[in-house]
């Protein structure tokens, strides 16, 4: 991660020197067509991370939860998000805060790529999966259960 004071923008959503990487490190089914980008990674002064993720059209994230909580800003298309028992429907611009602990899943519903920055915690536990308890619980409320992608 560079460490400039600036960093132009490349192309639309994409920055000068900043990589595109897979969603997760360890590939998986539980998601589709999703790319991250670490534009900011600052150990020395905030201890966080700001990404910036893009979910192609139809695609989604992993449904998972974690001990740490996420602030995320909309930056471009339209989706959904799940978050605990709620389903949002998001715009550019739109704030979307996912508490420690709960579960959570974001969709590119709008016919176009959901882009959105996170800001984390830089050291962080890695996400939980839902166990088969878990899956049922969400499924217990209908439009959750149409929701979720697993």
């Amino acid at each position: 991660m560079s460490k400039k004071t600036h960093i132009a923008q490349t192309d639309p959503f994409r920055w000068e020197g900043i990589p595109l990487l897979a969603y997760k490190e360890d590939g998986g089914t539980h998601f589709r067509d999703v790319t991250r980008q670490v534009l900011f990674d600052d150990s020395e002064h905030h201890d966080t991370q700001l990404r910036y993720f893009e979910i192609a059209a139809g695609g989604h994230s992993t449904l998972e939860r974690h001990q740490h909580a996420h602030s995320v800003m909309v930056l471009r298309g339209r989706g959904h998000a799940l978050v605990g028992g709620a389903i949002h429907e998001l715009a550019p611009h739109d704030l979307v805060r996912v508490p420690p602990m709960t579960w959570h899943q974001f969709r590119a519903t709008g016919g176009e790529p959901l882009g959105f920055l996170c800001l984390v915690r830089r050291e962080r536990d890695k996400p939980q999966r839902p166990t088969a308890g878990d899956l049922a619980a969400l499924r217990a409320d209908p439009a959750v259960g149409a929701f979720i992608r697993h």
